[in-house]
């Protein structure tokens, strides 16, 4: 079969069109066709294709607007060449608009030949609307072309941009739009905005859910993959999307300065909190992590996700004192960040000796420890569950922010940060919901009036490094979780999102050791730090000596709830609250 290379006919297009435009022009300036002229021309052209960007090897079917530019300079490059040459023998006007035809006709040739080589032969049976009408939204159109959608509108909140159009589409505002569909439910609308706040995506999907059957979203700048079509990315909005706080004075010159070039350990290294700061640690530039877990699998999995750090695995329980002290020895860490802990209420009730040796004893052992080999930072995170508790999980971690309060002032500076459930984390609510909703199960709630505050996971390790960046030493630093959401409506807003209308909200009563409210403060007396996202719980003194020798006895007492009681008095023990 008979071939044409692209590139030999490009060099026929550039013939071509100089014959017409120049016989056209000639004949608009009632002059002779002088044929030397045109052929000096065709060859100057020519040249100038060849060797300026390597224009005579451009894709026609992959062309942007970058090519129209390129054919326009190049032609005008070849014009600035070859008028010294003829002029005075021809009118310089007859020159410049031969000139300005053949770009209109070069670049119009070559955009006829891209838009039907690309026309979407697919049949257009659904209907989208892109909100945001930046780049993202241009792009995402521009894919929408080749799939089964047609773009019905772009929506922008810039009233500079609205009632204009982009491609034939109009641009129209969050009202217009609802009185242009009325009663009529569109199949899609994409938020195309990635660097915009999870406040206004939770904003327009409230605003605009009844309008559609689904609803997309862009991931964020720093997940988007450039190589990739963002089509492609689109993901279901989400509930971590609608109730995602992203703290506005995130300092990441702060944590970089905190984090580069020392030696991290992180025990608890393979959790939800844990493998997320081994994640920010490697991000921000940790010379070495030890990641301390002692489950072969969390560890496995964190570390085959670290590939820009030096990572020592070390399977590990912070119970055992003895290869706990070997590991500072021999790899000396500058930074501990103590994520360890068994955190879920209910087992914690059933295993209370356990709870108490993990929690309690466990990061006595990381703090002396520290102190010890001369950690410069101590980290501990901690509850909001530490604060009133009624269970002995919470209780446990009261013990524990004493215990790091307290012991300060040895050399290490030891500090604790307090914040609340973290969306997606293993064992907490959304997961389930999840689960119970992919297996078409009733969700489980205990009671309809409780609340809880919720943050991003990374977000929230973000906060608390730039805790520990501040700390001084003896702090306990409380995160801003914004307002407490009930999980009730939590599990409504879940069932909407997964379109399953079977699905219906069980109520089972709260659980041992559950309180319908957590709170982050135990009073108000709490002090700003130079970032409203981060504030400081007031100090509470204990004796070293009388604490040491109190944990002594609660981890060989047969009444623990009773001496959990005298250590921690505002600990109110619930059962079973019906």
């Amino acid at each position: 079969m008979f071939y044409l290379d692209k590139r030999i006919l490009n060099f026929l297009v550039i013939i071509s069109l100089t014959f017409i435009t120049f016989w056209w022009t000639f004949f608009i300036f009632h002059q002779a066709f002088y044929i030397y002229i045109v052929l000096s021309v065709v060859f100057i052209r020519m040249f100038a294709s060849r060797f300026l960007f390597n224009d005579y090897s451009l894709s026609w079917s992959k062309a942007s607007q970058k090519s129209f530019l390129i054919k326009s300079f190049v032609y005008i490059t070849a014009f600035i060449v070859y008028l010294p040459i003829f002029y005075g023998k021809i009118r310089f006007s007859f020159m410049v608009s031969e000139l300005f035809l053949y770009l209109f006709s070069i670049n119009f040739t070559l955009y006829i030949y891209y838009y039907l080589i690309n026309k979407s032969k697919i049949q257009k049976t659904k209907s989208v609307v892109i909100y945001g009408a930046g780049r993202a939204g241009i792009k995402l159109e521009s894919e929408f072309i080749h799939s089964e959608y047609k773009v019905k509108y772009f929506v922008d909140d810039d009233k500079i941009i609205q009632n204009r159009s982009i491609d034939a589409i109009k641009v129209i505002s969050r009202v217009k739009l609802k009185e242009k569909l009325g009663e009529v439910k569109l199949d899609l609308l994409v938020i195309a905005m990635p660097s915009v706040s999870q406040e206004i995506t939770k904003e327009i999907y409230n605003d605009l859910s009844i309008y559609f059957y689904e609803i997309k979203v862009l991931p964020s700048m720093d997940e988007m993959l450039e190589n990739k079509d963002l089509s492609t990315q689109l993901k279901d909005i989400s509930v971590e999307d609608l109730l995602a706080r992203h703290p506005k004075d995130l300092d990441k010159q702060k944590i970089n300065s905190f984090i580069k070039d020392k030696i991290v350990l992180v025990t608890g290294a393979g959790g939800s909190i844990g493998s997320e700061i081994c994640r920010q640690c490697e991000k921000f530039g940790a010379k070495k992590l030890i990641v301390l877990d002692h489950s072969e699998y969390n560890l496995y999995t964190i570390t085959e996700e670290l590939k820009y750090v030096e990572v020592t695995c070390v399977m590990q329980s912070v119970v055992d004192a003895n290869s706990l002290e070997n590991t500072f020895k021999v790899h000396k860490p500058d930074i501990v960040i103590h994520a360890a802990a068994y955190k879920h209420v209910p087992l914690v009730e059933a295993n209370i000796h356990e709870g108490i040796v993990n929690n309690v004893l466990g990061t006595k052992n990381v703090i002396d420890i520290s102190i010890r080999y001369g950690v410069k930072k101590f980290v501990m995170i901690s509850t909001d569950k530490a604060v009133r508790p009624t269970n002995v999980m919470g209780t446990t971690k009261r013990i524990c922010e004493l215990y790091a309060q307290n012991s300060n002032g040895q050399g290490t500076d030891i500090v604790a940060v307090r914040f609340g459930n973290v969306l997606g984390s293993s064992g907490s609510v959304i997961p389930k919901f999840k689960s119970q909703i992919e297996n078409k199960k009733n969700i489980t709630v205990t009671h309809p009036d409780i609340t809880r505050y919720f943050m991003l996971i990374p977000e929230a390790c973000e906060l608390v490094l730039q805790a520990g960046a501040i700390g001084t030493g003896g702090e306990i630093f409380i995160l801003d979780m914004g307002e407490p959401i009930k999980i009730v409506d939590l599990a409504k807003k879940m069932i909407e999102l997964s379109c399953s209308k079977d699905i219906e909200i069980e109520f089972t009563g709260l659980r041992p050791g559950e309180k319908l409210y957590e709170e982050l403060l135990i009073n108000d007396t709490d002090c700003k730090t130079e970032y409203d996202s981060i504030t400081v719980a007031k100090p509470t003194i204990y004796d070293i000596g009388k604490l040491n020798k109190d944990i002594e006895e609660l981890i060989v007492s047969s009444e623990k709830l009773k001496k959990l009681k005298e250590i921690v008095p505002e600990f109110n023990h619930q059962t079973n609250i019906k």
